[in-house]
């Protein structure tokens, strides 16, 4: 797929004021500080699209933006660390909750890990979640390019036997660097069958 056009539409704290949801729709999530913005800023080749910052917690909204006139990347705030209050903590936590249990064009989530650490309890509850309420989605490994490559197809290999500990079928998972461009192609060309499918279902 090349992305020709990609352009911010508006941002949301109710799903239910998100897009007219005629257009196939993906969500990109994970811990705070995991590299989402730089992730999605590679993946349609902008510098800015996605806002990026070192501090966690930056996105605070459901992010909408329009790419190519065809399909939404959806930018959603972080769980985990992040330097705010418990309540605002789990206004975050439901306005996310909401919107992936009932946006009803959202084909898969993105769930976002970072290759260096092992699996956390964090990531592990929330892709259980998904999984109990039948969201699909699919793993990407970001900051391949802070490891050797031996080391990245270790730490992946150590997490899919983990997953497989719980999950009948682990979910499809990717290896990305923002740094380094790796990883767009393969998760591009997943949009662009799921966006056909779409389309053969209308």
């Amino acid at each position: 797929m090349k992305v020709q056009d990609a352009r911010y539409v508006m941002s949301n704290s109710d799903y239910q004021k998100c897009p007219s949801p005629d257009l196939p729709e993906y969500a990109f999530i994970g811990r705070s500080n995991v590299g989402k913005s730089s992730l999605i800023n590679m993946l349609v080749e902008k510098k800015s699209l996605a806002k990026t910052s070192q501090q966690p917690g930056k996105t605070q909204l459901i992010n909408h933006f329009l790419i190519n006139n065809s399909w939404y990347l959806v930018d959603l705030p972080g769980y985990g660390y992040a330097k705010v209050s418990k309540v605002e903590r789990e206004k975050w936590e439901k306005m996310i909750g909401d919107y992936l249990h009932n946006r009803e064009n959202l084909i898969c989530t993105f769930v976002l890990i970072d290759i260096r650490h092992s699996a956390l309890a964090a990531d592990l509850d929330f892709m259980a979640n998904l999984g109990e309420a039948g969201i699909p989605f699919h793993i990407i490994f970001t900051k391949a390019d802070k490891l050797k490559s031996g080391q990245v197809a270790s730490n992946v290999e150590a997490y899919r036997q983990k997953l497989e500990e719980i999950w009948e079928e682990v979910p499809p998972m990717f290896i990305s660097s923002a740094e380094k461009n790796e990883g767009r192609d393969p998760i591009l060309e997943t949009i662009e069958t799921y966006n056909q499918s779409f389309q053969n279902t209308k």
